[in-house]
């Protein structure tokens, strides 16, 4: 296969710096067939541990299902704020959290452990490799969405019972991600979270530790440690 151009390299950069967890600014247009199919392709093409593609997609647009899942998300989120400090409690209640009847699309991803059998290559050390493969298919949807202008929110204040109940899911299915899809009014600058000061963004140099844990430098990557305090941010390339 060919390299990438300067153009698509930059593409791909903006795609990924400007996505964003939406869940207020979805608008009542309808996501085109062609499009959501190009997504979803997308999403299938993530990688897998042993090839295991062990991901289903289950596209939702009945209103009936979306109040089912949007009445979970309400009884989740005031359960759980019973774990969130007395001085955030408040903030956390008034945060848009969700835009499960707003957005045109939900979509519940989820995972079979029983694809293909019960051996899968690279999973029998690891077993969870099998969900990180469904959160790869997430971040390929995401990215792909974000370059065709559909928004992408996950909801994860929600109750796995209940989504089994809603969606028929078998027993041995596993709901990773529920994302709400649709038309924006407009990707926000920076996440919604940041912009609300409930978690700042952390600096690069912050996460990156050589050869060690808790290791900040070292000889053998003095160029690259550099690089990392910069914190350089996204720019176009040209």
């Amino acid at each position: 296969m060919s390299e990438f151009s300067s153009q698509e390299k930059s593409g791909l950069y903006k795609a990924i710096y400007t996505r964003r967890d939406v869940r207020s600014h979805f608008n009542s247009k309808p996501i085109p067939d062609e499009t959501l199919a190009r997504i979803l392709n997308a999403a299938h093409h993530a990688p897998s541990v042993g090839f295991s593609q062990p991901w289903n997609f289950v596209l939702i647009r009945e209103n009936t299902t979306k109040q089912k899942v949007k009445e979970s998300f309400e009884a989740e989120k005031s359960r759980s704020s019973s774990d969130v400090d007395d001085q955030k409690k408040e903030k956390y209640l008034s945060l848009k959290l969700e835009g499960i009847l707003e957005s045109d699309v939900n979509l519940c991803i989820t995972y079979d452990p029983t694809r293909f059998g019960p051996f899968v290559i690279g999973r029998s050390s690891i077993p969870e490799t099998g969900i990180y493969s469904v959160c790869c298919a997430v971040q390929n949807l995401w990215l792909a969405a974000r370059s065709e202008g559909i928004g992408v929110g996950w909801v994860s204040i929600l109750s796995n019972e209940t989504l089994r109940q809603a969606l028929n899911l078998p027993e041995h299915i596993v709901p990773v991600a529920y994302l709400c899809l649709g038309h924006v009014e407009e990707f926000a600058e920076k996440p919604d979270l940041e912009t609300a000061k409930w978690l700042p963004r952390l600096e690069l140099k912050d996460v990156v530790y050589f050869e060690k844990w808790g290791q900040t430098s070292s000889d053998l990557w003095n160029k690259i440690n550099e690089l990392i305090r910069t914190n350089l941010d996204y720019v176009f390339m040209k």
